[in-house]
């Protein structure tokens, strides 16, 4: 039976939120191993991956966020251990290989209608997806370099040749599994079987209504607090798929009816949710990161309306090229434009910025120390703070003293 509808501040949204999201515990204070990582996917479910390296590939600054400095070979090895495959998960990401069962559905919705460019190959090249696949059998794990039949130069990022598109519908289907090469992040294409561990290849697959409702189920405990799009996006689930999952989900007592003053939207408040007394969190978050993905939700729940500016040519950006929203206690902040100047040793701030409702007196001290923390993660010597923005004065104050 569904419980009582409860009510709740803003504050306490984005307590709730935050805590979901594994902000509610301080960093750890001294060795980061693997079992850190399992908390941290407690909370966060999966990490999106994305291959721009202009600071740190994006999949590694969810764990900085929660973890702090840690060694950064902690995801490659818990992928080479089998606790970890990629998937398309949210987008393409590091999913739990013991949530494979989970993703078969939508393994079984690709291998009957395939999207149009590999159908258009399918048709062309009858048998030779399965010849990939038997190139995969024989010399696994493979490149679609391997395999290139290119003979002119690569176009844009999404130029894939026929070797590549048949290697992804593969993967899409579940017929191969794929890793990542480390010195290119190249992805490679093998079996299941000899990626992720027999036991979870075995376990039994649920009807895709049983999956649909443990991975919103899952969502919604990694939400904490949402509505039915903010929960529909995490797997990236159809809202009208997910809506009478959610009923169920609502009417077993795992989700309960809440509203926020100030809105009407109709929330959900996970049945383990906690409502933390307060969050002392400190953290650049990616642009991919959980907190911010869904960019309707971070404007609803933090009043922060971000976009990225990666595409947007040079002379239109307002805030930067690889810009972070930092959070401090329950609130973003700011946000900051970030590179890693490796050959010099630096990481380049060109600008950084205060939201309204921030004070930079209070908000620079702490970004100060989160960018030395950074840097010295990452093995550089020294912070450049650049003069775009109300806060990169009082950051570059904050580092001399």
């Amino acid at each position: 039976m569904s419980a009582k509808p409860v009510q709740l501040s803003p504050q306490q949204a984005r307590r709730i939120a935050l805590g979901a999201q594994g902000f509610g515990q301080p960093r750890p204070s001294g060795r980061v191993d693997r079992r850190h990582l399992r908390k941290v996917l407690d909370h966060i479910g999966l990490i999106q991956i994305d291959s721009v390296n202009v600071l740190v590939r994006s999949q590694e600054l969810p764990l900085f966020a929660r973890l702090g400095p840690h060694d950064r070979s902690l995801i490659p090895s818990a992928t080479k251990a089998g606790d970890l495959f990629e998937y398309w998960g949210h987008e393409a990401a590091h999913v739990r290989t013991e949530h494979h069962r989970l993703w078969r559905w939508k393994m079984e919705q690709s291998l009957s209608g395939p999207w149009r460019s590999a159908e258009e190959l399918l048709k062309k090249r009858r048998g030779y997806v399965e010849e990939v696949f038997q190139r995969v059998v024989a010399d696994g794990p493979v490149a679609a370099g391997d395999l290139s039949e290119r003979t002119e130069k690569k176009g844009s990022w999404w130029d894939w040749d026929h070797a590549k598109l048949a290697l992804e519908y593969l993967f899409m289907c579940g017929r191969v599994t794929a890793t990542r090469r480390p010195n290119d992040f190249a992805r490679l294409y093998d079996l299941p079987e000899r990626v992720i561990p027999v036991q979870h290849l075995n376990a039994l697959t649920p009807t895709e209504h049983e999956a649909h409702r443990e991975l919103l189920d899952m969502a919604a405990r990694s939400v904490g607090v949402g509505t039915v799009r903010d929960i529909a996006d995490y797997f990236r689930i159809k809202p009208t798929i997910a809506k009478p999952r959610i009923d169920e989900l609502v009417e077993a007592g795992r989700l309960i009816p809440a509203s926020m003053h100030g809105s009407a939207q109709r929330l959900f408040v996970h049945a383990d949710a906690r409502t933390p007394r307060s969050i002392d969190a400190r953290a650049l978050l990616s642009m991919f990161d959980p907190v911010v993905w869904f960019r309707p939700r971070a404007e609803w729940l933090f009043d922060f309306h971000y976009r990225i500016e990666i595409y947007t040519p040079a002379p239109q950006r307002k805030y930067g090229y690889y810009v972070l929203p930092f959070l401090l206690g329950d609130r973003l902040v700011a946000r900051v434009d970030v590179k890693a100047d490796r050959a010099n040793g630096t990481l380049l701030v060109p600008g950084a910025f205060a939201e309204q409702h921030a004070d930079p007196k209070l908000v620079a001290p702490a970004l100060a120390d989160e960018l030395g923390q950074m840097a010295n993660w990452l093995g550089l010597e020294n912070i450049r703070v650049g003069t775009k923005g109300n806060l990169s004065r009082p950051v570059r104050s904050a580092l001399r003293q």
